[in-house]
């Protein structure tokens, strides 16, 4: 990559840059996924029902994405199967649970969907759990 303001993206940026999008984004979800975790474990269950499952496991789905799965991301453990998770869960937010909703209401699962994508492709970096259990990482 050519250098931007001086700064080349060495291995060693680029690994620290997808460490610090794995905590942000992580930081950022758990601040959704906290309070439907507290709504599930004293047993309130008053939750939407976007894809026709019934309001408790949506609850619990909702909940093992955006909580669950957002933990791991943080980690970087079983980083693209978690990332997979979030993807599908920002989709039915998107076009489910905000379906009827203007753009607006859509934009930021949108924008979640497209971070979990990048992470996804691009993996977790060295600095991860899979990073540390996985030699393959350049740099």
């Amino acid at each position: 990559m050519k250098p931007l303001l001086g700064a080349k993206a060495s291995p060693a940026m680029v690994h620290f840059a997808l460490l610090l999008l794995r905590i942000g984004v992580s930081a950022l979800m758990l601040t959704h996924g906290w309070p439907k975790f507290i709504k599930l474990i004293t047993g309130n269950f008053n939750f939407g029902d976007p894809i026709g499952i019934g309001s408790a496991p949506s609850l619990i789905l909702a909940t093992l994405a955006e909580f669950g799965c957002s933990l791991l991301i943080l980690l970087g453990f079983q980083t693209r199967v978690a990332a997979i998770v979030l993807m599908i869960n920002m989709l039915v937010v998107t076009f489910f649970a905000h379906g009827t909703d203007p753009f607006g209401k859509k934009e930021m699962p949108l924008l979640f969907f497209l971070i979990y994508l990048t992470i996804y492709f691009v993996g977790p970096g060295k600095h991860s759990v899979d990073g540390r259990s996985n030699k393959t990482w350049p740099g």
